[in-house]
């Protein structure tokens, strides 16, 4: 029988122990995946002990704490602490989700926090974005028209036109879906280009007021871009936004096949 293992430099180790203060009470085990490039040692699994009382609801408000009053190197994005700009995307009790959104008490015992899965990590819990943003690029997110806009006014899009945008411009690019995605891990050679990034060249083919439809769908029209999709469907269970990317992949095929006829 075939063994497969993991590189022995990957392999995650028990990390340090961080003790709750004296007289607390409600106290919550938070394990925190730590990774340092730069030390040459093995990822671990740090635990820290926190008192809920003396904390705020969320994951993030946890982390915040770690970092503030615990241990400074802890690594890890964030900024609007209210799921509008993705930067807290993390894995959470082997979840995808966005730790300013996660509270705490949706898990009874520790919790476990990596960094989102299958990306390479820059630190701790900050993965490297590098591919998915050069992906997004690829796709051209913006409008683009042939016509001159109006001298007067901008470019109007009609009640039902703009209403064909929703579910996908409030997309926030945490990439939630994209590495929740089996077909984003099997295609590591960046050529499928995942949840995230097809539900945005979605929203752009979907824009009434675009000129660049036939374009987009031709950039699209590949054997790896998009049709690696295969509607697992992780990319809408994990979304934390509600949003559901596969439905606008499917509608990319759809458009697809609508031109032939």
């Amino acid at each position: 029988m075939v063994e497969f293992a993991l590189p022995a430099n990957s392999k995650v180790q028990p990390g340090k122990t961080h003790k709750a203060p004296p007289g607390a009470k409600r106290v919550r085990t938070f394990k925190v995946y730590r990774y340092d490039p730069d030390s040459g040692a093995n990822p671990r699994l740090d635990s820290f002990e926190i008192d809920l009382d003396d904390c705020g609801p969320m994951v993030l408000d946890a982390l915040l704490k770690i970092k503030d009053e615990v241990d400074q190197t802890v690594t890890f994005r964030r900024s609007c602490r209210e799921g509008i700009c993705g930067s807290c995307a993390m894995n959470i009790d082997g979840s995808n989700t966005l730790a300013c959104l996660k509270p705490i008490e949706d898990k009874l015992g520790d919790v476990k926090i990596y960094p989102l899965p299958h990306m390479p990590v820059v630190k701790d819990l900050v993965p490297d974005l590098t591919v998915p943003y050069a992906q997004f690029a690829s796709i051209k997110p913006w409008i683009q028209t042939e016509s001159p806009p109006p001298p007067d006014r901008e470019r109007l899009q009609s009640v039902e036109d703009r209403a064909k945008l929703d579910g996908m411009w409030e997309c926030i690019l945490c990439f939630c879906c994209s590495t929740s995605c089996p077909s984003y891990w099997w295609n590591g050679d960046a050529r499928y280009l995942g949840p995230a990034i097809l539900l945005q060249a979605a929203r752009w083919i979907h824009d009434s007021r675009d000129e660049y439809t036939g374009e987009r769908l031709d950039f699209l029209e590949d054997p790896f871009k998009l049709y690696r999709c295969h509607t697992i469907m992780n990319c809408t269970a994990t979304c934390p936004k509600g949003l559901n990317p596969a439905k606008a992949i499917a509608s990319i095929k759809a458009k697809l096949v609508e031109r032939r006829f």
